[in-house]
């Protein structure tokens, strides 16, 4: 019985975060690279892509090189991460070319509001986006 007590006490093991400036230039490079295939599997434009990274079009000219190296901001961190998560719950849900073309067709649904999801999210920002992300693993059978 001892055993299970002292394994209470154990300290619980750091997941990852993005509050914490070591992990987030350990996975900066990573999650760049993510959303820059997500841009291209998209086909956004360079100002949709700042505008979804939270950054001005010049500062994603600069992050656009596979070569640029930036720690990003915890900000930056986690919209890429919602993102991910959209792009990839899309995955799941179509079958066909329809998950990355469904970002930037006009949705009637009731977060979207004759928008694109693209625009929407723009316009919400980190709320909205986790929204959407939540919106997709509903409809696909994940919650």
């Amino acid at each position: 019985m001892l055993h299970a007590a002292e394994n209470l006490l154990a300290p619980i093991p750091r997941s990852p975060g993005f509050a914490n400036e070591a992990d987030r230039k350990r996975l900066s490079q990573t999650a760049l690279k993510a959303f820059r295939r997500l841009v291209t599997h998209w086909e956004l434009t360079s100002q949709q892509s700042a505008a979804l990274l939270g950054v001005s079009l010049s500062t994603w000219e600069r992050l656009r090189p596979d070569s640029a190296t930036k720690t990003l901001s915890q900000d930056q961190m986690t919209r890429i991460s919602a993102l991910t998560g959209i792009y990839k719950a899309l995955h799941l849900l179509f079958a066909d070319a329809m998950a990355d073309r469904w970002p930037m067709l006009e949705n009637s649904g009731p977060l979207f509001d004759r928008r694109t999801p693209v625009a929407a999210m723009i316009e919400g920002g980190i709320p909205h986006m986790l929204e959407v992300r939540r919106y997709l693993d509903a409809v696909r059978g994940g919650l």
